[in-house]
């Protein structure tokens, strides 16, 4: 890992800067680190739309929002693009919320993890799956055969499928719940996952599980299993597959190597600032500093904190664009792929996030015209992470990505510019006759 030279350092500013943009100095060229990438035009794309993708990535980085960014592209399972740009570490805006010094600067590359948040979910629903394709458990088993906690009125009729989907009427944990004290302590969760109220009947509306749905998808899995969900996943995919990272948290060793979150963008004003807090149990930045503790990163939070590279990402949303099979290794069956990724909702009103989103079996699909993977994607599949982490799968182009940036901004302009990302890389990709994961 290399660090910021001095000469560099000593132009960073010192003002504060209500936006919270990265001290990113405008005449210095940021450190851009690359993996291996093949010929685009051995898989149907060209070298110049490859570069185009990479240079809308660079634009979004230079809106200063960002003090790290990894986008890895994978087209009929081959690395196209595979590049990181920025720190991993010790560059953050001026005085961000509830956060230490963290050091020199320490420029990220390919190989730097990062939290992926949301994203994880996509993760956690693989496994999920996974289970019931081997007929350990089924979707459509009510929770309560596996946690007793449900087995009272309103929680009995919730359903695993229900939990996925974000249907189940349990979006929110009660307030201090998300407690990085007791963020490992199962006692705890299971004690606030019984005193989470139903906002609706099991089934009826679409309102975001952000952080409720992973601990009881991660229950499920342990009284199924007699496992924990980080051993069920890495012995089920992740050392058969040989991935080094993708998991949730991480050992103590390996903290040091992971890229920190930080807080970016003009601050959220009531009552978006509300809407948020209410979402995920703790206001934004203060959901971005907990990442960064080790208590948090060396935990198992189902909904919100696998670690992995841009490259390991989009390599495992390849796993399921391939239809289970992956550098010849089979883990799951292209049919239970197909099934999970079948629509759940089609562009209902979510009561949480507040936007029309189509949704699969644990996995947000595209669209046709809006949708987070570009246009014309109505095969896509994936998940986003908060705020601007992304990973899918687009069967019909036969794309994989994962898209990592490490500042955590809200509502601000680099909507646009992280959109139009998404947008070159469909354009890049033409359409495929017969992608895998639709043949007979």
């Amino acid at each position: 890992m290399l660090l910021m030279s001095p000469s560099t350092r000593r132009q960073l500013p010192a003002v504060i800067d209500p936006f919270r943009r990265v001290p990113i100095p405008r005449d210095v060229d940021p450190p851009v680190s690359r993996g291996p990438e093949v010929d685009p035009e051995s898989v149907g794309m060209t070298r110049q739309g490859v570069e185009d993708i990479w240079q809308h990535a660079m634009r979004l980085y230079r809106l200063r929002l960002h003090p790290a960014l990894s986008l890895c592209v994978r087209r009929e399972g081959h690395v196209v693009l595979n590049r990181t740009v920025g720190w991993s570490r010790g560059i953050s805006p001026r005085h961000p919320f509830g956060m230490a010094p963290d050091g020199p600067p320490v420029e990220a590359t390919v190989d730097t993890p990062f939290c992926v948040f949301s994203s994880s979910k996509a993760i956690t629903a693989t496994v999920i799956h996974l289970l019931d394709e081997r007929g350990i458990i089924r979707t459509t088993d009510r929770v309560a055969e596996y946690v007793p906690s449900f087995r009272v009125p309103g929680k009995q009729d919730v359903t695993i499928e229900h939990v996925l989907s974000h249907r189940s009427g349990l979006p929110f944990l009660p307030r201090g719940a998300v407690d990085i004290d007791k963020i490992d302590d199962r006692d705890h969760m299971i004690a606030a996952m019984a005193a989470a109220t139903m906002m609706h009947r099991a089934g009826a509306k679409l309102a975001y599980h952000a952080v409720s749905g992973g601990f009881v998808l991660g229950e499920v899995v342990l009284q199924a299993t007699g496992k924990d969900i980080r051993t069920v996943l890495a012995e089920e995919i992740l050392t058969p597959l040989g991935f080094r990272w993708t998991n949730y948290g991480v050992s103590v060793g390996d903290l040091p190597a992971v890229g920190m979150a930080y807080p970016t963008g003009p601050m959220l004003l009531p009552p978006a600032s509300l809407l948020i807090e209410r979402a995920l149990g703790l206001p934004g930045d203060q959901v971005t500093a907990m990442s960064n503790d080790p208590r948090f990163l060396t935990g198992i939070v189902p909904a919100a904190n696998v670690v992995t590279t841009a490259n390991e990402l989009s390599r495992f949303m390849d796993l399921l664009r391939g239809g289970g099979t992956l550098d010849g290794v089979t883990v799951l069956n292209p049919r239970t792929i197909r099934s999970a990724v079948v629509e759940r909702t089609y562009h209902q009103l979510d009561r949480t996030l507040g936007l029309p989103i189509r949704h699969g079996n644990g996995f947000m699909l595209g669209a046709r015209t809006l949708s987070l993977y570009g246009p014309d994607t109505e095969e896509a599949f994936g998940h986003l992470g908060f705020t601007n982490v992304m990973a899918w799968a687009d069967p019909r182009r036969e794309l994989a990505v994962g898209l990592i940036t490490s500042g955590k901004p809200f509502v601000t302009p680099h909507v646009a510019a992280l959109w139009d990302v998404t947008r070159q890389i469909g354009l890049a990709a033409p359409k495929v006759a017969d992608p895998v994961l639709f043949r007979p």
